[in-house]
Order: structure tokens, then sequence, then C-alpha cells
């Protein structure tokens, strides 16, 4: 585990490896989010990092609300928007 003790226990609770997301976010600053490949290289690397599996019909939907600028402003519409089928 790392120095942070915050990190340490979101990292125990959820198994998410808190560097692996710095790294993301720090690539999320300048990505272009009007770029379909982008958008689809960011939606896996989530996946990944949380190790939640995203099937290609969610990862088409999920590309495409965001091309559209439909993107979530808070984790409850986020939460909404990746328990859709």
């Amino acid at each position: 585990m790392g120095q942070n003790p915050f990190f340490d226990s979101v990292e125990k609770k959820t198994g998410v490896n808190m560097n692996d997301v710095l790294k993301l976010a720090d690539q999320l600053q300048n990505a272009n989010f009007k770029d379909e490949k982008t958008v689809r290289q960011v939606i896996r690397q989530v996946s990944q990092i949380a190790n939640k599996p995203v099937s290609k019909q969610k990862e088409d939907k999920l590309v495409q609300s965001i091309l559209k600028n439909n993107v979530p402003t808070d984790f409850s519409s986020l939460s909404k928007m990746m328990d859709k089928k």
C-alpha cells in the first residue's frame, strides 16, 4: 500500500489501485471527448481499473451519450447511466 491512509483505505475497500486512478485522471485532463476513439479508450480504462466489464452494446451507448454531451454531472446520474441495459 501507499503512504496516504485515505488511499490505502479506498484500495482496501474497493480493490481499485489509486495510482491507476490518478494516472487516468491525469490523462483525462487533456482528453478530447469529441473523439470517439478517445472516448472508447477512456471507457475501457475505467472498466479495467474498476474491474467492471462493459459489454459492447453498453460501450456503444456510453460513447454516443458522451459524444452528444450527455455526460452525467453527479454520481447518482452516473450510477443510473451505468445500470441501464
